[in-house]
């Protein structure tokens, strides 16, 4: 996510803030080249503006010019405005003093992911905290809309209340009633989109939120439209007073304008972020992490709050023990793609890498398509022949490639990048099981 701006703003440091050559004059250098990078990432122009200044107030002050490491100080002052941009923290609900069920009024535009965010903060507030949602399908615009919910909510366990002769106000409190019926405490309504704001939308959503009185207002907004996303939310905060936004899509190539603007034009915190089409991938928003990553300085906390997730702590010792001996087998690396591939793009994961390690391994020609040759090519192996490598001979390999519908160029490409693998996970194996294997998976997907 953010990978052009990143790429940018990690530019800009490394040319103009490195240690040694700090002055007051390529400070000013640095910060129009980061106005620019800013603006071309959609951001709102008087955040720029705003932005820019405080950073320029604080950088070319008597302190930071004399300090030990003036350029380090100079990367922690952007940090930390970029973080007071778009945070503080806040995934906060407010749930209901008066009924027994809380209301989520989820609003947007259509084509912005509110059905499939719907679903997705369900099964968050479901497992993360043990609640039971009831998704109450509203949206009678789009065809189709309530067909999807119904489906999503199969898939995750939840029921979905529906009503499709009814107007989607009546909908929305025959649903509230519905949910304290039957010990429903969470209630997420799906609202209508429309491809623009307009006035019939805006009057059917007043007269939901008369008729639920919901206990939250999020507005599910597109992060890869930029300043339209703004200019929307605006809208929408104007006519509801939101309590929060969710940025979807945040795994495309957003340009950034969306997340680096929303809260300073809205007053409103961004809550959450979707990453990823299946409904586990909604994520709490922490700008402390996102401006660490812009800046690419990796994003660490989340990666082992991933890693927490998928991973099983013994196991995880057991790797982390054979990484260090040197030991590590083409069955543990089968067993580590899995593992991976349910935590996300591999592209994502090596983002999180700190100390500007992720950010060079990004810039390799990654080709995710390739797991599943590697994985062919493993699956082709005798069991013995994936945990002693060596003894592939030639008529072993030839049988491999006809097995796996590969080359033998192929196999002996994959046989040498994993023993070099296998020896650069001995460096980095003292970060831990996952981190210590990023950078040399990283080689075998090129």
């Amino acid at each position: 996510m953010f990978e052009t701006i990143s790429n940018k703003f990690q530019s800009i440091s490394r040319r103009l803030f490195s240690p040694g050559r700090l002055t007051e004059k390529n400070i000013q250098q640095g910060l129009q080249e980061i106005k620019t990078a800013l603006l071309e990432a959609d951001v709102n122009y008087k955040v720029v503006k705003d932005f820019i200044e405080t950073i320029k107030e604080k950088a070319i002050g008597e302190e930071v010019l004399k300090s030990v490491s003036p350029a380090q100080q100079v990367i922690k002052i952007v940090s930390d405005e970029l973080e007071n941009l778009m945070g503080p923290v806040d995934t906060e609900l407010t749930f209901s003093q008066h009924r027994n069920t809380t209301v989520i009024m989820m609003v947007g535009l259509q084509g912005s992911g509110k059905t499939t965010s719907c679903a997705k903060l369900a099964k968050y507030l479901q497992e993360k905290y043990g609640y039971k949602p009831l998704l109450v399908a509203a949206d009678t615009q789009r065809p189709a809309a309530i067909e999807q919910l119904q489906i999503l909510g199969e898939s995750l366990g939840i029921p979905v209340f529906s009503q499709p002769n009814a107007t989607p106000p009546k909908i929305c409190e025959a649903a509230v009633s519905h949910a304290i019926e039957t010990g429903r405490d969470i209630t997420i309504l799906d609202t209508a989109g429309r491809l623009h704001i307009d006035e019939v939308l805006m009057e059917e959503l007043h007269k939901i939120q008369k008729l639920s009185k919901p206990d939250n207002i999020f507005l599910v907004c597109d992060a890869m439209t930029g300043q339209d996303a703004v200019n929307s939310a605006q809208e929408f905060n104007n006519l509801l007073n939101l309590d929060g936004v969710i940025l979807t899509k945040l795994d495309g190539d957003a340009r950034g304008g969306a997340a680096l603007s929303i809260k300073a034009v809205t007053g409103k915190p961004i809550k959450f972020v979707g990453t990823g089409e299946k409904t586990d991938k909604l994520e709490e928003f922490h700008p402390d992490r996102m401006a660490s990553r812009i800046l690419g300085m990796g994003d660490v906390v989340s990666l082992v709050e991933k890693a927490e997730a998928y991973i099983d702590e013994k196991k995880a010792k057991e790797l982390e023990k054979k990484m260090l001996e040197a030991s590590f087998t083409l069955e543990d690396l089968l067993e580590q793609f899995h593992t991976i591939q349910k935590m996300g793009s591999f592209r994502e994961l090596l983002g999180m890498l700190p100390g500007g390690l992720g950010a060079q391994l990004q810039n390799l020609p990654i080709d995710e398509k390739q797991i599943g040759r590697v994985e062919a090519i493993i699956y082709s192996m005798t069991p013995q022949e994936r945990h002693y490598p060596d003894i592939i001979d030639g008529k072993r390999k030839a049988r491999i490639s006809k097995g796996s519908g590969t080359t033998v160029q192929e196999v002996n490409l994959l046989l040498k990048q994993f023993r070099e693998m296998r020896n650069m996970m001995r460096n980095f194996g003292k970060m831990g099981s996952l981190m210590g294997m990023m950078p040399g998976l990283g080689g075998l997907f090129k």
